[in-house]
């Protein structure tokens, strides 16, 4: 998540302090997985001045008044962690989320960290739309800095706040550029060449595309979980082709690998509103990596500026693409101006952008900045 690739580095400059989406303490109890990660400590250090809380709650967040509970539990949590380096005020609090945050702990300036159009992605949040709206106003109101991922966002967001900063997502170029010597995954059976699709199977999914890139013969790979809004049944007739494989979740770790077999990276977003709104971090992800790269035409991908990405408005002119890029090939000079590309969209330059914003200067580190103590 971008939030999560700035938090790392801005660790570099500050200490930061990650805080989890609150968990009810009834959630264990139904989830393997959750309760795996609250077999450790709910306070741990994961990277040189970066600490990472999962704060337990209340269940029933959902109801104002024990939202109120659990925000205040939170509240507790993270100013009891920043006691690791001194204890508030911090230096900001950054919000990347619609929850009541904002002020929880004691801080210098407050920053809206928008990654989405919240209120379009409501359904594919599972979150209701009215408290979203509330959310994301009083956010805009009360935030000293605003940040927003898209231009199409920071729009929308004028009607309430004019002082927008329009920051991208960026990409982990440093992680993508040895794709090719990564090894090879044991779990794709597919011949080459391949394309292939890595995120989160969703609703904003165009499945069209890929049906039509099947449809070719292509081999086709996907690579990620699905959300728990997205009916699995509907991949049932692409699964079922002998050219399409699904080979689940894999850890951020393990992308390099998949990439390295996927000889063009799909971006099949729909045409919706949340996805207009949005700054696909995959793009940039398959170009770090040195693939040729097909997206539908969303204004993130126009506004990267480049003919790098073949963008494509149909599924015949999707599969098009994609079939000629894969009978192609690359080489490398094609492979070094997609990854010097993806270089300059960095995440390290984004926090660059987002540290100078709200005040992380370099001359004013501290020279005692390291690993927290377990």
């Amino acid at each position: 998540m971008s939030e999560q690739h700035l938090a790392v580095h801005l660790a570099r400059r500050r200490p930061v302090l990650w805080v989890d989406p609150a968990i009810s303490w009834l959630t264990p109890l139904r989830s393997s997985s959750v309760a795996r990660t609250l077999r450790e400590p709910r306070l741990r250090p994961v990277a040189d001045n970066l600490l990472r809380l999962t704060p337990v709650t209340v269940p029933g967040v959902s109801r104002p008044g024990l939202r109120r509970i659990a925000r205040a539990q939170v509240a507790r949590a993270a100013c009891g962690a920043l006691g690791h380096w001194g204890g508030p005020p911090a230096a900001a609090t950054v919000v990347a989320s619609p929850d009541d945050l904002l002020r929880a702990v004691p801080t210098e300036r407050t920053v809206f960290y928008g990654t989405d159009d919240y209120l379009a992605g409501a359904g594919l949040m599972g979150l209701g739309s009215t408290w979203l709206a509330e959310r994301q106003s009083a956010h805009l109101r009360e935030a000293d800095i605003v940040i927003a991922v898209s231009d199409v966002l920071a729009r929308d967001w004028s009607r309430l706040r004019r002082d927008i900063h329009v920051i991208p997502n960026g990409c982990d170029s440093e992680r993508f550029a040895s794709t090719d010597s990564a090894p090879l995954p044991s779990d794709v059976r597919l011949p080459g060449p391949i394309a292939g699709f890595v995120g989160t199977l969703n609703d904003r999914i165009d499945l069209e595309l890929l049906h039509a890139v099947a449809d070719r013969g292509v081999s086709l790979l996907l690579v990620g979980g699905c959300s728990h809004t997205f009916r699995r049944s509907r991949l049932d007739g692409l699964l079922s082709r002998p050219c399409v494989q699904w080979v689940g979740r894999k850890e951020f770790e393990e992308m390099p690998s998949y990439l390295r077999v996927i000889d063009v990276g799909l971006t099949p977003y729909g045409d919706s509103a949340f996805n207009r709104a949005s700054s696909p971090l995959k793009t940039l992800e398959y170009l770090a990596a040195g693939r040729a790269v097909v997206a539908t035409d969303l204004p993130a991908v126009r506004g990267l500026g480049t003919d790098l990405v073949t963008v494509a408005r149909t599924p015949v002119e999707f599969a098009d693409a994609v079939q000629s890029l894969l009978l192609g090939g690359r080489t490398d000079r094609q492979v070094a101006e997609r990854r010097g590309f993806a270089a300059r969209h960095s995440w390290a330059e984004r926090a660059d952008r987002i540290g100078e914003l709200i005040g992380m200067h370099d001359d004013a580190a501290p020279d005692d900045m390291r690993r927290p103590e377990r």
